[in-house]
This record gives structure tokens, C-alpha cells and sequence, in this order.
């Protein structure tokens, strides 16, 4: 069985390998969120297009405040959207008002901060030496015009699409979003708005996959579910097998009822590995049918929605024309003293939350991977790896973020 490096490492390098080139397309700014870019942006003009003040207080010429205190005469005002339409250029001892994010006037070239300050009149004392762009963002220093900003193969993210509209990219060329078919199975499923009987289960894998699908740059194609029958599993799988990847949620163990890998392997799938050193989500299985890679997730819902972020997310961030986004790992202080023998990699619902300044993480009380209130209470996953067979209070230890 792969250890979750040695698989993680096989799903990037089987997708790699395939030359995937998606599709772009010309998307309004408002609809690309999580998609990937497909071309350079670059910068319009300068970034910032003036000396822009970062202090309230006065615009100088810091020739003119090589030693404190001294008094200068104040002779105008700026602020943001309204510069001073003079020059301190040839006007030594004046000073201008300025406000945070105002231009500079022309000649001046630092502000004195209006704490370092007393005021009489039109007469400004400065209280403090003042240096050559002392409270100042130099025109250029940010972005210079024609400058790439955004590289193609950028994911969009709140931050980029603010960039964008700031160098007035209203327009923006993407890849399109891949298709990802969602089929869950088991005879105990029903659809969410049914009325369960006491030994069946509402469809919260498909809803959960659906959302984290479209979190990821996807399309989620929500199939039917499919029942623990081979002929109506094998028409499901083939439908699924119309889109960019396909996710199937239940059937992968080992069990008489399991039967996923026997429909795929009707269909002529190879199998890349059929299970992972990992907890939840150890009957993980991977492969490619009909030219497109499916992933076989376990069924219970934890597992499911841990298996995704691990392995499924990074797929769908390739086929959406971005890079390979293993699952980042973050640093805290474990809560309590922990033992576990399993050889496995272990991801355990937790909440991390900050104690006197430093990052704690604790287990959240969950009943195992069927136990969607347990993960609902959880802000994070507690990784745990083979090696660390003993953990004590205190120890750095890695978590996985619930939503990335």
C-alpha cells in the first residue's frame, strides 16, 4: 500500500503526464473567481501612478527639516482625489496639509507625521528630523508600466480579481472550468429531500462533493445514485465517464456489495492504486477508463470529504489549467497528549485557535468517519503521521485547514 507522499506524488505525475490544455475563454471580471488565468496581465501604467503619502501630516521638502525643530509656512492642502495644484519646488520653508493616499505636491518628497507636529496659524512646527521619502510609496515601486502583475496559470482569487480591476482588466482571458461527474452509491442512500427509512442515509456526499468541486474551479455534474447493482452502476459510471474527471463516492472496499472497481474494470480501467496508508480514506482508489481519471472515494462522509481535499482538489486545480495545489500543512501547538500506533498518516477533525498569541489546536469530540456533526464542529485536521506514535502537550504538530 502507498504512503500518502508516495500516492500524492503518483496523482500529479499521471495527470502531468496526460498534456493537459484546456480551453480558454473570455470571461467578465465578475466570473472569474477560482478560475485560472490563461494569459499575462500587465500593468497599465505605474503602480502607484504618483508618490502617494501613508501618513496624515505635512508634504515636505525633507531639505528643508535636516534638523528640528523648524517652523515652515503651510501654504495648501491634499487629499485623496483633490492634489495641490502648486509646487514646493523653488519654495524653500513651505509646507503642504496631506492626507493619506494624496499625491505628493510637486518638489516635496517626504511627510512629516501630523503626531510629530504643532500648528499656529499657517505656521507648522516640525518637531523631528524628516528623511528623503520618509512616509512616502515611491510612483513605480509597486508595478512600473508594461510589468507583469499576474502571471498565466494564476488561480483568481479575491485578491488577483482586485488587481485586476485596479489595471482595468474588466475583461479577463481564462481556462474553462473542467466538468466533474459526482455519483454516490450504495443501496442505503437516498436524495436528500427524502424522507429516510431508519436504515438509510440522506445524500450529503454529493452535496458536500458538489461544493468543494466548485471551490476547487470545477463544474460539479451531479449524477443519480447509484444502487449496489452492477448494470445500472456500469451505466452511471459510463455517463460519468462523459466529463473531465469522475468522483464516486462508496463501493471501494472490500466488501460483497463494493462493487465500483468490478464496474470499472469492465469498462477497461487501469487501476493505479487501489488504497492509501492514510485514515479516514484508506480504500482510496485511482485511475484512468476511456481516457478520463476517476478517483473512488470512500463512502462515509469524513472520508469522503477528506480524501477530496488531499487528492481530488489538486486534480481539478491541473484540469482547470493551474498547477498541481497539494494540500498545505500548517503549524500549532498540540492541546493534548496524543498516542496512536497505526502506521498510517491520520487526519483527525480539530479546532485550532489562538492562546496567548500562539496557534492551539484540540480535537473536536467525533464518533469516526461517518460523523458529520463531529466535522461541522471542526476548523481544521490534526495530521498525525506514522512516525509520531507519541505526542505531547505542547508539541508542534501539523494541521490540515477544513476550507482552503
Amino acid at each position: 500500500m502507498l504512503t500518502f507522499e508516495e500516492a500524492l506524488s503518483l496523482v500529479k505525475d499521471k495527470v502531468a503526464g496526460v498534456g493537459i490544455s484546456p480551453c480558454p475563454e473570455t470571461r467578465p471580471l465578475d466570473q472569474v473567481r477560482a478560475r485560472v488565468l490563461a494569459e499575462d496581465v500587465t500593468a497599465d501604467r505605474d503602480y502607484p501612478p504618483f508618490n502617494r503619502a501613508t501618513r496624515d501630516g505635512y508634504a515636505v521638502r525633507s531639505a528643508d527639516v535636516k534638523t528640528a525643530p523648524v517652523s515652515l509656512e503651510c501654504v495648501g492642502e491634499a487629499r485623496a482625489g483633490k492634489p495641490w495644484p502648486g509646487t514646493l519646488k523653488e519654495r524653500a520653508g513651505a509646507c503642504v496639509e496631506i492626507m493619506t493616499g494624496s499625491p505628493l505636491p510637486e518638489g516635496a518628497d517626504a511627510v512629516a507625521m501630523i503626531e510629530h507636529t504643532r500648528v499656529d496659524g499657517r505656521r507648522v512646527e516640525l518637531l523631528r528630523v524628516v528623511s528623503p521619502y520618509e512616509n512616502v510609496v515611491r510612483q513605480g515601486s509597486e508595478a512600473q508600466a508594461g510589468s507583469a502583475v499576474l502571471s498565466r496559470g494564476r488561480r483568481l482569487t479575491a485578491g488577483e480579481m482586485g488587481l485586476l480591476a485596479s489595471v482595468g482588466r474588466t475583461q479577463v482571458k481564462v481556462f474553462r472550468r473542467p466538468e466533474v461527474a459526482i455519483i454516490p452509491t450504495g443501496d442505503e442512500v437516498v436524495p436528500a429531500e427524502q424522507k429516510p427509512e431508519w436504515f438509510q442515509i440522506r445524500n450529503s456526499n454529493a452535496v458536500t462533493l458538489a461544493a468543494q468541486v466548485e471551490a476547487a474551479g470545477g463544474v460539479p455534474r451531479v449524477l443519480g445514485i447509484a444502487p449496489d447493482e452492477i448494470d445500472p452502476l456500469r451505466r452511471l459510471v459510463q455517463e460519468g465517464l462523459e466529463s473531465d474527471l469522475m468522483l464516486l463516492s462508496g463501493g471501494v472496499s472490500a466488501g460483497k456489495y463494493d462493487l465500483v472497481e468490478w464496474g470499472l474494470t469492465e469498462l477497461g480501467a487501469e487501476f493505479y492504486f487501489r488504497g492509501v496508508a492514510i485514515r479516514p480514506g484508506k480504500p482510496l482508489v485511482f485511475g484512468r477508463a476511456c481516457g478520463k481519471f476517476f478517483l473512488g472515494l470512500p463512502g462515509n462522509p469524513v472520508s469522503t470529504f477528506v480524501t477530496f481535499e488531499l487528492f481530488a482538489r489538486p486534480v481539478v486545480s491541473m484540469l482547470a489549467g493551474g498547477d498541481f495545489e497539494r494540500p498545505v500543512f500548517l503549524r500549532a501547538l498540540l492541546g493534548q497528549a496524543l498516542r496512536q500506533s497505526t502506521g498510517l498518516t491520520t487526519f483527525m477533525p480539530a479546532r485550532v485557535a489562538l492562546v496567548n498569541g500562539d496557534p492551539v489546536v484540540h480535537l473536536v469530540g467525533w464518533q469516526g468517519s461517518g460523523d458529520l456533526v463531529g466535522m461541522a464542529a471542526a476548523n481544521c485536521f490534526l495530521v498525525v503521521h506514522p512516525e509520531q506514535t507519541e505526542l505531547a502537550e505542547g508539541d508542534w504538530v501539523d494541521v490540515l485547514p477544513k476550507e482552503q
